[in-house]
């Protein structure tokens, strides 16, 4: 007799497993998905695509209503859970109640909203569903639209540059002295900053949002900063982070610390209750790259079979296109004490690259323009390999290894 398996959340996380689990033990679940969305999985990472006209919303999607109809998935789009009794095994929508043998909650993350008075006037949003990107959409369509985004991180330049490829004029207002400040160093930054800029986006960095601004529609009309600087728009996007979104757990007493608490196989403090994806919290760390999260499905599928598996969080690197501009970073690069760097600077091709090496070996590195060598640095820095031989070498790749010569770097202790 087939297991019934509640799932809350069909997010990419979700998709992953329920791939798995019909191609591994067709039959063996009769499955039930909540969604918050109106809609089941599509791919997320594709909505600045979308944004920027390159794609369509169907081109995106991974799991349509003909999926779950083959698979025999009961599909509870745009209903909220209201509560979960893990006690009773029962799980609380708006349109009644559910009964599991296993639970996985798959709630993902909520965007940071920055508690600025006016935080809550109508044109403000956050970037990230379709709703977001639709309303992204129409101040587009309109002649004239400006907006302004908070946050110089990877999502905020995502929707600055697909904005502006159709039309609208942007703004980017980062509180720190650099763009992607977590994943660039300054140089790289400044290199990313420049394309931005040629592309029409003004960047405003070091500025500290201080009011929004209400026009006389009731709807923002302007942003405040600190200085007494006005940015006018008529739309503003928080861009400042995601939080797990983690009180449908922690309201029936499963135990949450930043996350939902799981285990090496993905289960929580309750019987029968697993968690997946963003809301979850494993060994201290949380999770918002697509490829743990897929290592989790894949774990989470073998769990639900009860058989043998392990979630490992591994070391990632970040590999990124913002508006064209590839971007490369790995490991732990700022300067210390005992370190040095190395980099390769070629401003005319806009080229930068920049590795960082402690005890003969490579701990961190960024590049900018030509990341094509990115994984075999990844390597390096996630093996702890002993670089010392090939340190003249490195920054010009696996190619130059077995070169007799090569071209003079800059290096800086």
């Amino acid at each position: 007799m087939a297991e019934r398996l509640v799932i809350i959340g069909a997010g990419m996380a979700t998709g992953r497993l329920l791939d798995h689990l019909v191609a591994e033990c067709p039959g063996a679940f009769d499955i039930t998905l909540f969604n918050a969305e109106p809609r089941g999985t599509y791919n997320r990472l594709m909505l600045s695509p979308v944004l920027a006209g390159e794609l369509s919303y169907d081109e995106i999607i991974t799991h349509d209503a003909g999926w779950y109809t083959r698979h025999g998935v009961i599909c509870r789009f745009g209903e909220r859970v209201a509560r979960i009794d893990p006690a009773r095994r029962v799980v609380f929508g708006e349109q009644g109640e559910v009964p599991y043998d296993k639970l996985v909650i798959a709630t993902g993350s909520s965007p940071f909203i920055l508690p600025l008075p006016g935080h809550d006037l109508p044109g403000v949003i956050a970037y990230r569903d379709l709703e977001d990107t639709e309303e992204m959409i129409r101040l587009a369509a309109k002649p004239q639209g400006r907006a302004v985004i908070i946050g110089g991180g990877l999502l905020g330049l995502e929707a600055a540059a697909g904005m502006a490829a159709r039309g609208t004029h942007v703004t980017v207002v980062h509180l720190n002295d650099h763009l992607m400040d977590r994943q660039l160093d300054g140089p790289a930054a400044a290199l990313l900053q420049e394309a931005l800029e040629a592309r029409g986006i003004e960047v405003i960095c070091g500025a500290n949002s201080k009011e929004i601004i209400a026009g006389d529609d009731g709807r923002v009309r302007a942003l405040l900063l600190e200085d007494g600087r006005m940015l006018y728009c008529d739309l503003l996007v928080m861009a400042v982070g995601i939080r797990p979104s983690i009180a449908l757990a922690r309201e029936c007493g499963i135990e949450t610390g930043r996350g939902i608490l799981v285990d090496d196989r993905m289960r929580t403090t309750a019987p029968g209750v697993f968690a997946l994806g963003e809301c979850v919290e494993h060994d201290g760390a949380v999770f918002g790259l697509v490829a743990p999260l897929f290592d989790q499905a894949r774990v989470l599928a073998q769990t639900l079979r009860d058989l043998p598996a392990t979630f490992v969080n591994k070391d990632v690197s970040t590999k990124l296109k913002v508006t064209g501009c590839d971007l490369f970073s790995a490991g732990d690069f700022r300067e210390a004490e005992g370190r040095e760097c190395i980099t390769y600077s070629d401003p005319q091709a806009a080229i930068y690259k920049r590795l960082v090496i402690e005890g003969g070996r490579l701990v961190g590195a960024v590049m900018y323009g030509d990341t094509d060598d990115g994984g075999w640095f990844f390597n390096l820095i996630r093996d702890g390999a002993d670089i010392s031989a090939m340190r003249d070498t490195l920054i010009f790749g696996p190619a130059y290894q077995d070169a007799p010569e090569a071209p003079a770097l800059e290096v800086m202790a």
